[in-house]
């Protein structure tokens, strides 16, 4: 097997996890704080495991500002982490996790606000096209807008949770020169004491498939999802990563159906590929530039330095 073809069995593999994520929160029957704070407990584990195995705390590199920045960018996808789980219960898995994609949007604006990055006209009429697929995805109506219903609310969350990865994402971005398990690492530990006050640990007791759930989220889909992409990226090309990354939404919106019997509708349907296409246009016109850049500037090599979150390519 080609180095290639190893790297597109792992993204796959670590996409199809991300894909059953859905199934496994609404399973646990834990509240969306009590998930994701047992999510990052035992991912902590996971991934520490993992790290301390391959000898990597030795030279990890993080100078004072590095490992600020990875705390931050952990603050920002803690949160974003609550926000999806909340916006699964108001919508469903598919609407939730479609909205959620529009990641990539959310740091192209982002960047230009925030930072100057170029805003060329293409990426703002791709922006544009996906905000459209947006709304038929969304499938808001007026009424949702009157009746103080929980959808809206939902739609909200999930567009926010969003917003939270692309400002985790352009701060995780400016590590260079560390690994991106150790970034990772720092972020589900920095979750551990911001999320403590809200976990209620009394809610647990007596759950017992519940937490074999909840194990699942932090071993699974934090340690071994996470492992597996980061072998990945050092295998394949941008252009590869950007369109495995939508395996994850076409695995949650087949598992929603399968598991809980829910579809988005035909009308919902047509927003799909315009949000897909739109994804693909700005995050390869986006990403061959910053890793040139990178490699310019002598920055530690690739595999090394790729953000610790991934617009788009998981939740």
């Amino acid at each position: 097997m080609t180095p290639e073809n190893k790297g597109t069995a792992q993204l796959t593999t670590a996409m199809v996890l991300s894909g059953t994520l859905g199934v496994f929160v609404v399973e646990s029957g834990a509240s969306p704080f009590d998930v994701v704070f047992f999510r990052v407990l035992f991912g902590a584990l996971a991934l520490g495991t993992y790290v301390v195995a391959r000898g990597w705390l030795r030279g990890h590199g993080f100078t004072p500002r590095t490992l600020g920045l990875a705390a931050l960018g952990g603050v920002f996808i803690v949160f974003n982490w609550v926000l999806l789980f909340q916006a699964y219960g108001n919508t469903s898995i598919s609407v939730a996790t479609v909205v959620y994609h529009t990641q990539p949007f959310h740091v192209v604006l982002l960047g230009a606000l925030l930072f100057r990055e170029r805003l060329t006209a293409a990426k703002v009429g791709w922006v544009a096209v996906a905000f459209a697929g947006l709304i038929l995805v969304s499938g808001v109506t007026p009424g949702d807008f009157t009746g103080g219903g929980s959808y809206l609310l939902g739609v909200g969350q999930a567009l926010l949770a969003a917003l939270l990865y692309g400002l985790s994402t352009l701060v995780t971005k400016r590590v260079t020169g560390v690994r991106p398990h150790l970034v990772a690492l720092v972020q589900v530990l920095v979750g551990i004491p911001l999320l403590l006050p809200f976990a209620d640990f009394g809610a647990m007791r007596g759950e017992g498939a519940g937490w074999g759930w909840l194990v699942g989220l932090g071993f699974l889909h934090t340690g071994v999802m996470y492992v597996l992409m980061y072998a990945a990226y050092a295998k394949l090309p941008t252009s590869k990563i950007a369109v495995l990354a939508f395996v994850y939404p076409a695995v949650a919106l087949l598992m929603d159906w399968a598991v809980y019997g829910h579809h988005i509708g035909v009308v919902q349907a047509l927003g799909v590929p315009l949000i897909v296409t739109a994804g693909l246009k700005v995050t390869l016109a986006r990403r061959p530039a910053a890793v040139s850049a990178r490699r310019t500037a002598g920055h530690a090599p690739e595999a090394a330095s790729r953000p610790a979150t991934p617009a788009a390519c998981e939740a």
